[in-house]
């Protein structure tokens, strides 16, 4: 007989908690581009050293590359939608569930497709020019400017 499970896990509950407040911030100051960037930035500095230091590269990039995505935070994660509101890239910290490394992630409205299989997130430890070029490459595509 199969083990029941508890329900969600406290970390689940809170970024549960977590989305409801930014859905309701969202509605309160608008979906403006100065509030998703005021945010994402609240959401970065709160991080510890080493996850901030990649999310601040992760928005630097997003920025560069694609500036018309919109910045928002989305589970507490820094995260960057298209013109329909669709969260396209986010950036997930290690501390955020304790992990080993921080994730660079891309939802369903990423513009990744490459046939059957492709990419939808990436580990990421530390920012190299190579990584750099990399990210900045995926997020290009992801946001329909390749």
């Amino acid at each position: 007989m199969a083990e029941k499970t508890a329900g969600l896990s406290k970390d689940e509950r809170e970024a549960v908690k977590q989305r409801a407040a930014e859905l309701r911030a969202q509605e309160k100051a608008g979906k403006s581009r100065a509030a998703g960037e005021k945010a994402v930035r609240e959401a970065i500095a709160a991080m510890p050293d080493d996850d901030r230091v990649l999310a601040e590269g992760i928005d630097r990039i997003v920025s560069q590359v694609a500036p018309h995505l919109m910045p928002k935070t989305w589970y507490g994660f820094p995260a960057y939608a298209d013109d329909a509101g669709k969260i396209v890239v986010f950036f997930k910290a290690a501390s955020k569930f304790t992990t080993r490394y921080a994730t660079l992630g891309f939802e369903e409205a990423a513009q990744l497709d490459d046939g059957d299989l492709w990419v939808t997130s990436f580990a990421i430890i530390t920012l190299t020019p190579e990584t750099e070029r990399t990210i900045a490459e995926h997020i290009r595509k992801a946001a329909g400017r390749e």
